[in-house]
This record gives structure tokens, sequence and C-alpha cells, in this order.
């Protein structure tokens, strides 16, 4: 799927390809879930199912955060309070550790409802508001969106479909 360019193109790509993660997630067993077994998003290191919903959680959760922060004129801490951008392995660690307790079923609950809240940001957005203001340096508030749900929706569930390749799943 190309970029997304403008908002319809936003809410399609982040809706397809969250259709796709659900169908590839809906086939995994629940006793496998906790197993480090993915490839990690730091290098040499590996991660579970739960570890990766986290991941996609812990990103669409600093989205809201930049955006409400933000909307109310405070200081937005890019990527995150604590973190820069060439620390993003770190960061996924922390994500991991946020959602340590939490079960696969409610991951999955916490993701869904990350997602609608990022869909119900978007639908209140113009498409200038989200593609011809800048957000963060050059970059508008779609393409902040877009970098942190669609995209890695995709690349979860490429990594999903690899693993249970491997594992014999499909």
């Amino acid at each position: 799927m190309a970029v997304p360019k403008d908002k319809e193109e936003l809410v399609k790509a982040i809706i397809d390809n969250y259709k796709k993660l659900t169908a590839e997630l809906s086939s995994i067993p629940i006793d496998l879930t906790r197993n480090k077994e993915l490839e990690g998003h730091s290098k040499n290191t590996l991660m579970s199912i739960n570890n990766l919903l986290a991941y996609l959680i812990g990103w669409g959760q600093l989205v809201l955060k930049w955006h409400d922060n933000k909307s109310k004129g405070l200081e937005v801490d890019f990527p995150e309070t604590g973190f820069n951008w060439n620390q993003l392995g770190l960061l996924a660690q922390k994500f991991y550790k946020d959602y340590e307790k939490e079960d696969f079923k409610i991951l999955i609950e916490k993701l869904d409802r990350s997602t609608n809240d990022i869909l119900k940001l978007i639908d209140r957005k113009s498409n200038e508001e989200l593609y011809e203001i800048s957000f963060y340096e050059k970059w508008p508030l779609g393409k902040m969106i877009q970098l942190n749900t669609s995209s890695p929706f995709k690349n979860a569930k490429d990594r999903i479909r690899k693993w249970k390749k491997k594992k014999g799943i499909i």
C-alpha cells in the first residue's frame, strides 16, 4: 500500500493494516504469546507476541499524548520524556515493561481501544490539519500517525506471519 497522502488514505491504511494484523493474531495459541521468539525491536534481542502488542499500544498512546499535550499548548517531548530518537530500542523495552503483567486478550482490547481512539482523532481533524500543517519539525500530524499506526501494524503482521510459518501455525 502506498504511503497515505490525505485523511481518507490514512484511515484506509490504518483500518486495512489493522484488520490484517488482527487476522494474524486470531490464530495464535494463547499459550505461545509470552514466549520470546520473535526478532526484537533492538538488535540481537527477542520479544514475545505480547511484547509486540505492548509496543504497538505504546506508540499509539504516544501519538494520543503528543496530540493532547500539543492541543493544550504544552511542551511535547518527542518521542517520549526521557528518551531521544536514537533510543527507540530502550523505549520499546519500556513499552514491554509497561504492559508485562497484561495477558494477550487484555492487550488486544487495549490495542483496539488505542486504534479506535486514533481513528476518532483523525475523524475530528480536517485534511489540512492532518497534512498541511507541521506537527513535529517538518512532519504533519497525518505522517506522524501513519508512522506509528499503519506502518507498524504492517510490520507486526509480517513478523507474526514469519514466526507462525517457523512454528507451523499457518
